[in-house]
């Protein structure tokens, strides 16, 4: 949409642009416009109060990064949890690097965890990457405390993707996992149930984290393969 393109390119900062394009090899660097994201939140807050809101949320597929970005941050300001989930299950097909996935969620998704455990099911299963990468990572932020389940572990430990974002994703939530349900997870990684470049990971993301002892850690390195790959 022309005016949102306007005001997106009004806020623009080209050296931010250039940085941004750094961490993202799978976007061209010609749709990455350059807006800081807390510029991005004021002007979603601003937008989120006209009729124009709707309008821009079905103007699918976006052309530039930040009208992503911007669309991520109008989804996450709905308090409808209906409205909400049915939107951003239409916006995630679109979503197509690391960044925009993982910067928008959602505030009503934590008070109806029931309803949303059907959803995250479902995006964890879905072979698009960013898809499976967004369900993970809501099963990450929502389940591993006091909604934690043992069989939550078993949705990202089933998957099996060549795609280096989703393995990336695997490795954070058990890493993750590890700080927060130790007991139930350490198991995946002495008997060994992640494929080895998620394996070792998860075990270098875990000692990098600061909720996990320096015993644990010790322990950890004990089980790390003895070839861990080139990435």
């Amino acid at each position: 949409m022309k005016t949102v393109c306007e005001r997106l390119f009004a806020l623009r900062e080209e050296q931010y642009a250039a940085f941004q394009s750094r961490l993202m090899p799978t976007i061209d660097p010609d749709l990455v416009i350059g807006v800081r994201m807390p510029l991005l939140r004021k002007y979603a807050a601003e937008l989120d109060r006209t009729p124009q809101k709707a309008a821009f949320l079905r103007e699918l597929p976006h052309t530039y990064y930040e009208e992503n970005l911007l669309h991520g941050a109008l989804l996450s300001r709905m308090k409808d949890f209906h409205a909400c989930v049915t939107a951003v299950d239409e916006f995630l097909p679109y979503v197509d690097n690391w960044a925009v996935c993982d910067t928008f969620s959602p505030a009503v998704f934590g008070r109806h965890r029931e309803e949303l455990l059907g959803w995250v099911k479902k995006w964890i299963a879905s072979r698009h990457p960013y898809v499976c990468r967004y369900g993970v990572g809501m099963l990450m932020r929502h389940y591993l405390g006091d909604a934690f389940q043992p069989e939550y572990l078993e949705l990202p430990g089933r998957i099996e993707s060549g795609e280096y974002y989703v393995n990336m994703m695997v490795a954070w939530f058990f890493a993750t996992a590890l700080a927060k349900q130790w007991e139930t997870t350490i198991p995946y990684l002495e008997q060994r149930k992640l494929p080895a470049w998620t394996h070792a990971k998860t075990i270098r993301k875990a000692i990098e984290s600061y909720r996990i002892t320096d015993e644990q850690k010790t322990y950890l390195r004990s089980l790390l393969y003895s070839t861990e790959g080139n990435n």
